[in-house]
C-alpha cells in the first residue's frame, strides 16, 4: 500500500513539474508575442506622432448640444471657413500655416462674433491657436490617429457641446484660389499610407487607448 501511495505522490510531482514547465513556456511564447507587437507598434506611433506635427485642424466648439447651439456651431464654422478662403494659399510649411493663421484670428474672431450676434445670440466668441488632443478621426477619405495636434480651436459661449473638425493644413477644407498644399506634400509615404490605408483599425484602437492613458495621467480632461 504505501508503494502505490510513494508511486502516486511521485507521478502527482511529476505532473506538476510538467505544468509548471509548460507554464513557463506559455508565459515566454506570451512575452515573446507581446514584445513583437509592442516593437511593431512603437514605429507605428512614431509615425503616428510625427504626423500630428504636420496637420494644422480647426476645431469648433458648440455652446451646447441643444439642437440650436448645434445649429449655430455650423453657421459659425461655415463663416469662418467663409472668411478663411485663400488664407493658406502658396504655404507649403506647417509653421508658415500657423503664422497666416495666428496673423487672421483677430479678423476671424470678428467675423465669427458677427455671425452668432447675425443669429440672435449674445454668446462670446474666443479663438486661439493651442495643442488640442483628439480620438482617432475620419474626415473623408482620412482617418487622422489619435494624437495631440496643433489646432485653430474657436469656442462658443460655455464650449460645453459636441465639437466640428476639419484640416485647414494641409487644406481640405478651406476654398483656395490657387493649388493648396496636399496631403502629399506634407507627410510622408509611410505616414500617407497610415491617413489613406487600410487595416489600421487595431493599432487606431491602441493609440487612441494610450493617448487616452496620457491625457489622464497628465492631468488632461
Amino acid at each position: 500500500m504505501k508503494k502505490v501511495s510513494d508511486w502516486f505522490k511521485i507521478k502527482v510531482r511529476h505532473q506538476n513539474a510538467d505544468t509548471f514547465r509548460w507554464h513557463l513556456w506559455e508565459k515566454a511564447l506570451a512575452t515573446g508575442l507581446l514584445l513583437a507587437l509592442l516593437f511593431s507598434f512603437t514605429g507605428f506611433a512614431a509615425q503616428c506622432e510625427d504626423l500630428s506635427h504636420r496637420v494644422l485642424r480647426l476645431h469648433v466648439l458648440a455652446n451646447s448640444d441643444s439642437e440650436e447651439d448645434q445649429t449655430l456651431k455650423l453657421q459659425v464654422r461655415d463663416r469662418i471657413l467663409q472668411e478663411s478662403a485663400g488664407l493658406l494659399d502658396g504655404v507649403q510649411t506647417l509653421e508658415e500655416a500657423e503664422k497666416r493663421v495666428k496673423e487672421a484670428i483677430p479678423a476671424l474672431t470678428k467675423a465669427a462674433q458677427n455671425e452668432v450676434e447675425k443669429q440672435g445670440y449674445a454668446y462670446a466668441v474666443t479663438m486661439e491657436l493651442a495643442q488640442v488632443p483628439f480620438n482617432t478621426r475620419v474626415y473623408g477619405d482620412v482617418t487622422l490617429p489619435a494624437g495631440t495636434y496643433q489646432a485653430l480651436q474657436v469656442k462658443i459661449g460655455k464650449a460645453e457641446g459636441h465639437n466640428w473638425w476639419c484640416v485647414l493644413f494641409p487644406s481640405l477644407c478651406l476654398p483656395a484660389a490657387e493649388d493648396p498644399a496636399e496631403l502629399e506634400d506634407v507627410l510622408t509615404e509611410g505616414e500617407l499610407e497610415i491617413v489613406q490605408g487600410d487595416g489600421y483599425e487595431v493599432k487606431f484602437l491602441v493609440l487612441e487607448w494610450l493617448e487616452e492613458l496620457g491625457n489622464w495621467m497628465s492631468g488632461q480632461k
